[in-house]
């Protein structure tokens, strides 16, 4: 769980996993509430788990991509199921 723990990163992770690879900019237009600074700090988070891969090209105007990783990926069913509980109970009253 410490792995997908934070306020975003299972939102980040949703969108890789829909979306394919996006760039850093990508990300933080489909979220629009992140600030860079937070979205850096959970991307890498991401990384360091080996959960996303980040690949830098171009010389001049360095172009970040990100993606999942094998691992990542085998995380899109665990996604999916928060995503049905949460729809399920999304209106429910905690007692």
């Amino acid at each position: 769980m410490s792995v997908i723990e934070g306020r975003w990163k299972t939102t980040i992770l949703c969108l890789l996993v829909s979306h394919g690879t996006l760039r850093f900019s990508e990300i933080r237009k489909k979220i629009p509430p992140i600030s860079p600074r937070i979205l850096t700090k959970q991307l890498r988070e991401l990384e360091s788990d080996g959960i996303v891969d980040r690949v830098v090209s171009g010389e001049r105007s360095s172009r970040v991509e990100y993606s999942m990783t094998e691992r990542g990926r085998s995380l899109g069913p665990v996604l999916e199921c928060l995503a049905k509980w949460g729809i399920a109970n999304m209106f429910k009253e905690v007692l």
